[in-house]
């Protein structure tokens, strides 16, 4: 865990320089020099994404908190994985998308919230959906999930910067003015492109740390390749709306929806006896096995917010070990 946090805030301040700088650029060019002017806007962007972004998730979601009389045993299996990580039991809810799925979300371990959508309820039976809130109660002790909503709102302004300035900033009556807007532009595009490869890459390795955090919790490793596999299959079988609908979203997701298709095929070679699970026997056989992804693949996790799906099993075969 310690790890994975250092990771993560040496990202953090990467990327803030990167935004500081372009933050600066842009002032120097507007006409502004002061130096706490662009320290101001900087962290005021920051502290505006950490009151707001919460709120964004849960109308973008759909959720909706439930009672213990409402939803007992979802009360009971999130309680219980909270205990075993020694973290206040977060906030319960659940989401109105069909797509199968669970992600967690919040300001900090005292203002967690963990929610599944109504797609999961029905497709994963409890072990499974308890080692799928493991994983999301992991997100929540480890504090990636205010890091990572913080990370991901800089390719956000960057991308916006870039807009502006190369299809809006060349209006301007002088050459020589929208030449600098174009270059301004050009290079907030670069950044753009840089930073998010940096989030994205940051967003799958906690997910390699949730898993094994689900695991810690005292679920089992087949559990939790099984849910994962369950929830392969049954993003695949959603329309192409429904997945239009999360994809802003996915990255809070336990898996990526949209490479579901591509995913499927691999996974299904797993299930050995059909059964629609991958059991101990199939996940050890996968521990022995090697894994060389093809380069469409590699590249496909690269631009992807989750890790490839069968190098993430047989990470969890590793585990069972």
């Amino acid at each position: 865990m310690f790890s994975l946090q250092m990771r993560l805030w040496l990202m953090m301040t990467v990327l803030f320089g990167i935004i500081y700088a372009v933050i600066v650029v842009i002032g120097r060019y507007m006409g502004f020099g002061d130096f706490y002017f662009y320290l101001g806007i900087s962290i005021g962007i920051m502290f505006l994404q950490y009151l707001i972004g919460p709120k964004i998730v849960e109308w973008s979601m759909g959720v909706r908190y439930v009672t213990r009389e409402q939803q007992p045993k979802l009360f009971q299996i999130v309680e219980g994985q909270a205990r075993l990580a020694k973290i206040p039991t977060p906030k319960i809810g659940i989401s109105q998308m069909a797509i199968p799925n669970a992600f967690a979300f919040g300001r900090g371990i005292s203002d967690g919230r963990v929610c599944v959508t109504q797609g999961i309820m029905n497709l994963l039976d409890e072990d499974e959906l308890k080692a799928v809130i493991g994983h999301e109660i992991t997100h929540l002790r480890n504090h990636d999930v205010l890091t990572i909503t913080l990370l991901s709102i800089i390719p956000m302004i960057l991308y916006r910067i870039a807009w502006n300035f190369l299809f809006f900033g060349n209006r301007r009556n002088s050459r020589d003015s929208g030449a600098n807007t174009m270059l301004i532009g050009l290079a907030a595009f670069i950044f753009y492109f840089i930073t998010n490869l940096m989030v994205l890459y940051a967003s799958r390795i906690r997910e390699y740390f949730a898993d094994k955090g689900s695991v810690e919790l005292g679920n089992r490793p087949e559990h939790l390749a099984t849910a994962l596999y369950k929830l392969v299959y049954g993003s695949a079988r959603m329309p192409k709306e429904a997945l239009k609908e999360a994809e802003g979203m996915k990255a809070f997701f336990v898996n990526d929806p949209s490479c579901a298709l591509n995913e499927i095929r691999e996974l299904s070679q797993l299930d050995l006896d059909k059964s629609g699970t991958i059991d101990k026997y199939e996940l050890s056989r996968l521990r022995n096995s090697k894994i060389a992804p093809k380069v469409s693949d590699k590249m496909m996790e690269l631009l992807s917010t989750h890790p490839n799906m069968l190098k993430r099993i047989q990470h969890l075969s590793q585990l069972s070990a």
